[in-house]
């Protein structure tokens, strides 16, 4: 496993820096804790925040989170984590004020007024999924989604 900068305790321009070193990665997306990267992956959409949180998120707290998109369904999932931070490319409207709603800092590089389908042409179904509900909730929808329709969550 790579070894980076700490994340939390540094000043914002070094954060930035290991914020950027992920986005040259072909990583999709990187858990810290304190100056600690804890987890990595190469999956894509929701399937590595659900893998942490099948794996690890019960053993760590206050953690702070780089993914490539960070729209509705990934920000309940990032209150599920204990998120205290997160870092994105792109972010919606939408995940920035349930974001804000819990107290998680957000840095996205662009945001939009929601994630977009992969045609474009309509909202993400995973952010149509999210809305009107806690992580709580979503995170069991989303687990019984998983099972019946494992496609959707792939990349």
């Amino acid at each position: 496993m790579p070894k980076f900068s700490t994340v939390s305790d540094v000043p914002m321009n070094m954060r930035v820096h290991v914020f950027s070193e992920f986005l040259a990665s072909n990583d999709t997306l990187r858990v810290y804790k304190d100056d600690k990267l804890i987890f990595v992956s190469g999956r894509e959409r929701l399937l590595p925040l659900i893998e942490y949180i099948d794996k690890f998120a019960s053993h760590e707290k206050d953690v702070t989170v780089f993914d490539r998109v960070v729209g509705n369904a990934a920000a309940l999932l990032l209150k599920r984590i204990s998120c205290k931070e997160t870092y994105s490319a792109l972010g919606s409207e939408i995940a920035a004020r349930t974001l804000g709603s819990f107290g998680i800092s957000h840095h996205f590089d662009e945001t939009v007024p929601y994630i977009k389908n992969n045609s474009g042409d309509d909202m993400c179904p995973m952010e149509k999924l999210s809305l009107n509900k806690d992580p709580g909730e979503f995170y069991q929808v989303l687990k019984e989604r998983i099972h019946s329709s494992p496609s959707e969550l792939r990349g």
